[in-house]
């Protein structure tokens, strides 16, 4: 894993198909821009992570496409923070999300996800030369994003999904989550962070956990604000199936 640039507050892997990472995201850019937190993004695909289970035994249908479309997406933002450094990572990851989640139509399916049409248009938004998405199709990214995605893991072992924090990196303790499923108001968000960071600081601390979680709460999803979504079993922390 390269090292953090030198002002950085904390490290966040996502992926960008990940709705728990995009909540979580959401909420540490509201605590970032009350404490001045530098947030640097990295990546971790969840099909890599993955690229050993069988997806038609241990997962829903639809999970294998889904993550797939996320790996691809990653190949775009591995060219673009190669191209225009680590800070072309922010506006794109907050871009995408906001297109893949925050519309109440509902999730672009991958085929549109992974378009070259749908790509240019988040790329515009966030500022980026719409060339960049060629790199959608682009395999030899994997490599890079297999090797951050093992990074991220030797930091905090290998039965973790999305995302991934690292507090005061580069020698700080890494866990995945925090899980959320609910955005906190502007009042609250610093309060609960500071409560994670308080766990984190623990050197024996190592995992306090719940397999139920609400669908989050995202209009994509179906999910408005005010409302509490489907509550789900996410036993192993990805709603394997296990037949």
């Amino acid at each position: 894993m390269s090292s953090p640039t030198p002002d950085a507050d904390l490290l966040f892997w996502f992926d960008p198909v990940c709705p728990f990472a995009w909540m979580t995201s959401r909420w540490v850019r509201m605590v970032a821009e009350q404490r001045r937190y530098r947030v640097e993004w990295r990546l971790v695909s969840l099909r890599l992570l993955n690229r050993h289970v069988d997806y038609d035994a241990q997962f829903p249908p639809e999970y294998e496409a889904g993550h797939t479309s996320g790996l691809h997406l990653l190949r775009v933002a591995a060219r673009a923070r190669a191209e225009h450094g680590p800070q072309a990572l922010d506006p794109l990851y907050a871009t995408l999300g906001r297109h893949v989640f925050e519309d109440p139509a509902g999730q672009p399916p991958p085929e549109r996800a992974t378009s070259r049409a749908f790509l240019e248009q988040v790329l515009a938004e966030a500022g980026l030369p719409a060339d960049l998405a060629a790199a959608v199709g682009d395999g030899s990214w994997d490599a890079e994003i297999q090797a951050e995605t093992d990074a991220a893991l030797q930091l905090t072992g290998k039965d973790v999904g999305t995302p991934i924090l690292q507090f005061r990196p580069p020698d700080g303790a890494a866990f995945f989550g925090p899980v959320i499923s609910r955005l906190p108001s502007p009042q609250d968000a610093v309060a609960l962070w500071d409560h994670v960071v308080g766990l984190a600081a623990f050197p024996g601390f190592a995992e306090l956990k719940r397999s139920l979680r609400e669908r989050p709460q995202l209009p994509a999803l179906g999910v408005r604000p005010g409302e509490a979504g489907l509550q789900e079993d996410w036993h192993g922390g990805s709603r394997r199936q296990h037949r």
